[in-house]
């Protein structure tokens, strides 16, 4: 038996015509990305799209409600109702006329036509729909996961950089509750943790082409964590030279790190993207929120302010504090706005008894940091990722992994 909501995705599925689909295409592009929509040939690919980035599930139908309010209000009207109740509206209170799909066979291969308008009676031709009579396949058993099976699953490498050897870039305060906060998290997730304090440039980038020349066989996951100043495009090292992005990810894919080939590579970077502040627009004076930070404990991870582009290799994904051109913040006493709420968003997920995957925890990230003000500004975090399946973290058993 398929759970209502199963029903309901089938049934908008029944009733959207080609020139719908290509609608709905055309106003997801923005949101599951070009090429993702340019290979959905049905109704149903696009909710396993959507399903991937976190946008479409059982308890979050808003995007899909508000595409079919500008494409089809009637399907609108029926997930609304499924939203509202929990049920499917009875097929006879649909008002007539809809539109209809024939199903034919032609060559032994089935060929959707549709139709914007129902066909006359003329001649007495008109025909009921036809359906096949093997049900459609479950999205969920469409959907691919990343395998976290080796113990320990991947290795967490985090760069903490918070003292700088000249003048231009001041002390980091706070970013050892960073770093405490990533090892102990990312341990408990069954990664082997690394931690490098205080690098200069050539030194991050030594680094990180030593741990892209071993062996990922035995395991299944990267995760890097850069704590450090930053302008758009770029962090700096402790002698407040510039490290790009690229030259970041560049050493972990396919190319150079073959055995990491198809397996998730995840960057977190704590670090200004800039020099400018991110603004909001309130609809009433801002009130002081529970847990507002104080004004004096906040400090920009800024660097002299003066762009580049992440490499859109598969199985990447790159979680930025602030979106470029803008500063991000960090406490000097409690550790960044956005690795602490990282931190605890996926601590909240792991704990859960739902499996919730990477885009959705990076989602409600951006919602939590951005409902805060700091030093009167906003921040809002960005994530990019060219993941190919859906990945899920959760707790093991710390006894089973072990520190390289």
């Amino acid at each position: 038996m398929l759970s209502n909501y199963r029903v309901m995705l089938y049934t908008i599925y029944d009733e959207t015509t080609k020139d719908k689909l290509e609608d709905m295409k055309f106003l997801l592009s923005d949101k599951i990305g070009r090429r993702q929509t340019d290979d959905c040939n049905t109704v149903l690919d696009v909710f396993v799209e959507l399903e991937k980035v976190g946008l479409l599930s059982q308890s979050n139908l808003h995007e899909l409600h508000s595409i079919l309010e500008v494409v089809d209000l009637q399907l609108a009207s029926t997930v609304q109702q499924y939203m509202t109740t929990g049920t499917l509206p009875q097929p006879a209170r649909r008002p007539p006329p809809r539109p209809i799909m024939d199903l034919r066979h032609v060559n032994n291969s089935h060929h959707l036509s549709t139709s914007e308008t129902p066909p006359t009676l003329e001649g007495g031709q008109f025909s009921l729909d036809a359906r096949t009579n093997t049900p459609p396949t479950s999205l969920s058993d469409q959907i691919e996961y990343y395998p976290l099976n080796h113990i320990p699953c991947g290795l967490c490498v985090i760069i903490n950089n918070e003292e700088f050897l000249g003048t231009q870039l001041k002390k980091r305060s706070g970013t050892r509750e960073d770093e405490e906060a990533l090892e102990s998290l990312f341990s408990r997730f069954g990664f082997s943790v690394i931690v490098h304090s205080n690098l200069t440039a050539e030194e991050i980038r030594e680094k990180l082409r030593i741990i892209a020349s071993r062996n990922f066989s035995e395991e299944d996951a990267l995760v890097v964590c850069v704590l450090s100043h930053g302008e758009h495009g770029c962090v700096y090292g402790t002698d407040e030279e510039k490290v790009s992005l690229r030259e970041l990810t560049q050493p972990f894919t396919s190319g150079f790190a073959p055995t990491l080939a198809g397996k998730p590579k995840l960057f977190f970077i704590q670090a200004c993207q800039g020099g400018g502040y991110q603004t909001g627009t309130l609809p009433s004076p801002p009130k002081p929120r529970e847990g507002e930070y104080r004004r004096s404990h906040l400090e920009a991870d800024a660097g002299p302010i003066h762009a580049e582009t992440v490499p859109s290799d598969a199985d990447f994904l790159l979680g930025m504090a602030t979106v470029p051109e803008c500063k991000s913040f960090r406490n000097k006493h409690t550790g960044s706005i956005y690795i602490q709420e990282l931190c605890r968003q996926l601590r909240r997920s792991a704990e859960s008894s739902r499996e919730e995957d990477i885009l959705s925890i990076l989602t409600r990230v951006n919602r939590e940091v951005s409902k805060g003000e700091y030093l009167n500004y906003k921040q809002m975090p960005e994530p990019k990722y060219t993941l190919t399946k859906t990945l899920i973290l959760k707790f093991v058993d710390e006894d089973q992994v072990q520190r390289p």
